[in-house]
């Protein structure tokens, strides 16, 4: 009897120490996702840029139906642009950012002029330009499709910056009639507005 009490308190022994270490590698890596959620949910507090994120865009035309899709993404050089739509006329057509986030048809006189936080003139290759909102053209095939990719680099969907396309009131994503020249004010020439998408 004496020696099946010896035995059994040293059992007992080795399941509280095998039960502490258990107890401590849960805490251990417990304490590892916590860490890993913190350096994401605490980046403003040390100074580093927010986690890249993707914002859609529903591009509409005069008619209210959706004619493309834009995809912007945040990156070290700017916004990335990716742009996808159908139903458009053969051609190069003008592409902007515009200053208010509302996309009223059929002409989207609503969406404002081109954004332009540093009040400044029109035209990727303009002396004194371009407006933040100053995008590439658009080349339409003659099937009226159109896929592209660039980088808008004087803009940001970082939430409080100047030239950010998530300001309170948004900001818009233009397609024109015609092609942007480039150099006439205060739009390029570009024509009518024929789709138009909504960033807030």
């Amino acid at each position: 009897m004496n020696k099946k009490f010896t035995i059994l308190p040293s059992l007992a022994l080795l399941v509280a120490l095998s039960a502490c270490g258990a107890k401590d590698n849960t805490d251990q890596a417990i304490q590892g996702g916590d860490v890993e959620k913190n350096n994401e949910v605490t980046e403003p507090q040390n100074g580093m840029k927010s986690e890249a994120f993707t914002v859609l865009v529903d591009l509409k035309d005069a008619g209210g139906k959706t004619t493309g899709t834009a995809e912007l993404e945040e990156t070290e050089e700017g916004v990335k642009v990716r742009i996808k739509a159908e139903g458009l006329p053969e051609g190069k057509h003008g592409l902007h950012f515009h200053e208010t986030g509302v996309c009223e048809a059929p002409n989207f006189e609503s969406a404002g002029g081109h954004f332009n936080p540093d009040d400044t003139k029109h035209g990727l290759e303009m002396e004194g330009g371009p407006h933040a909102g100053d995008l590439p053209n658009l080349e339409v095939g003659e099937d009226g499709t159109v896929e592209d990719e660039f980088t808008a680099k004087n803009v940001t969907l970082e939430m409080d910056a100047p030239n950010s396309l998530l300001k309170d009131s948004g900001t818009a994503l233009v397609i024109h009639s015609g092609k942007d020249d480039g150099k006439t004010q205060p739009s390029g020439d570009s024509g009518e507005r024929i789709a138009c998408g909504v960033i807030k």
